[in-house]
């Protein structure tokens, strides 16, 4: 990646699921820094178009990560319109939520579309990428999840399929050492569209974290800048929970 005006000028970095929240944020603040941004979402495709419009050197590509040779499609784009791919954040995920002793609603088809999005499709995606991630000396940015690492969580699928994608993430940063870096941040409750409703679990932060609130994505996105800019890196697995890991 150059340097010649900002730290990550020339850089190319995909987001997947980036048109709101976490995914917004870090587009944005990567822009700022001197990247080109490819900005993806399995809708809200206006919105993607328009976002990407707003930040320079940027592009839109619409469709989910599910779908089938998407991965495929979505690489090849980026390498035609940019020549090259510096950065891959995984940030696209879904969830249900569900009780976690409501075993019975944690059903085989809810654990299926949880892992196809947020482990499968993710990896089928890192799969795609990484042959030009090598070329480039880059690297991969999991967004994760504080369910991943502790007993809590939106429902148990989504926990467990963070945790595996934790587990995928100190893996690859062995396995695809030392030509491309791999780390993760695991948040624990950010203010998002997705979770705007969840005023109990909110509450519940601001009673017992020691710093007293939950995330937003402005706190993930600075993170995930650090993490980007920090060459001698990989394998680690962030938290970012405002300390709700200290509390028993």
């Amino acid at each position: 990646m150059g340097t010649a005006q900002t730290p990550l000028h020339d850089a190319v970095i995909v987001i997947t699921g980036s048109t709101s929240g976490i995914g917004r944020a870090m587009a944005q603040e990567l822009s700022t820094l001197g990247a080109s941004i490819i900005v993806n979402s399995s809708n809200h495709h206006d919105e993607g178009q328009r976002l990407a419009s707003e930040l320079p050197h940027s592009l839109y590509v619409g469709g989910s990560i599910t779908e089938e040779g998407f991965a495929s499609h979505f690489i090849e784009e980026v390498i035609q319109h940019y020549g090259r791919l510096d950065v891959l954040i995984n940030n696209a995920a879904t969830t249900k939520v569900i009780p976690h002793r409501d075993l019975l609603q944690a059903d085989r088809a809810t654990w299926r579309t949880i892992f196809e999005t947020n482990v499968f499709a993710t990896f089928d995606l890192i799969t795609h990428a990484a042959p030009h991630l090598k070329e480039s000396k880059g690297q991969i940015l999991n967004v994760a999840s504080l369910a991943g690492i502790r007993p809590t969580g939106s429902s148990i699928p989504y926990a467990a399929s963070k945790a595996a994608l934790i587990h995928v993430t100190t893996l690859l940063a062995a396995a695809l050492a030392p030509e491309v870096r791999v780390n993760a941040v695991a948040p624990g409750l950010v203010d998002t569209p997705w979770t705007e409703d969840w005023d109990a679990v909110r509450a519940q932060y601001q009673r017992t974290a020691p710093l007293q609130r939950s995330a937003t994505p402005q706190d993930v996105s600075h993170l995930v800048t650090a993490l980007i800019q920090t060459p001698y890196l990989t394998g680690a697995i962030v938290p970012l929970d405002g300390g709700m890991g200290l509390v028993r």
